[in-house]
């Protein structure tokens, strides 16, 4: 396996003075393409930090992150912007879907983001893959929680990005469609050779990585 993720010596601090709270502390990690890595951490480790600066939502106050060959924060705001969009997939813990879109429509709100044509059959695969190929045409309110994570699944891998993220998506679900969607991710990455970092309080579900970073205060335990 090639490294497809490095990230070295970042420093994110909050705050000034008395007040200053240091988020992330000269936190260094590599993942590999292909790999399944869970970065588990109790509230306040400083896990959601990491994750917002590896996909560039946030910027380090020091320290570097080089993804798929591109050195990520030496980039302006707008090649941020097309990053973020072509080289990441976000799935979120309340699956962040545009109500006033069909599951298709928000499947498809990156590439529309990014002026890119829709690969129909890459559609249909990952819709298979997600289950929910008979769901297309539903507005999110028409579908379960655990159906708009499939689709909120389906639209971070879109792209085919080179790194999925993923933020407590078992969280806002119950016990059952959480291992169905821990289950998915895990053979969806392999079918679609992708690359997932998964954040979590859950010990349970981070057993389910290949690898698990354990992360407290800021720092790489």
């Amino acid at each position: 396996m090639s490294t497809i993720l490095k990230a070295e010596h970042l420093v994110k601090k909050y705050g000034k003075g008395e007040n200053e709270v240091i988020a992330l502390n000269d936190v260094s990690l590599e993942v590999e393409k292909g790999e399944f890595v869970a970065i588990v951490g109790r509230s306040g480790s400083g896990k959601s930090t990491l994750l917002h600066i590896l996909g560039a939502m946030d910027r380090p106050d020091s320290g570097t992150l080089n993804v798929d060959g591109s050195d990520v924060f030496a980039m302006n705001d707008e090649q941020l912007a097309q990053y973020r969009r072509s080289k990441v997939g976000f799935v979120f813990q309340f699956f962040n879907l545009l109500p006033v879109m069909t599951a298709k429509e928000n499947i498809l709100v990156p590439l529309a983001l990014d002026s890119r044509e829709a690969d129909n059959e890459y559609l249909e695969q990952l819709s298979k893959a997600m289950g929910i190929e008979e769901r297309l045409d539903h507005y999110p309110h028409q579908l379960s929680g655990g159906q708009q994570q499939r689709t909120a699944i389906a639209r971070a891998m879109i792209a085919k990005p080179s790194v999925i993220l993923a933020d407590e998506p078992t969280g806002n679900l119950d016990s059952s469609s959480g291992r169905e969607i821990l289950s998915l991710l895990r053979s969806s990455i392999k079918q679609f050779d992708q690359t997932l970092i998964l954040i979590t309080h859950d010990q349970s579900v981070a057993n389910t990585a290949d690898r698990v970073i354990t992360i407290s205060d800021g720092v790489i335990v």
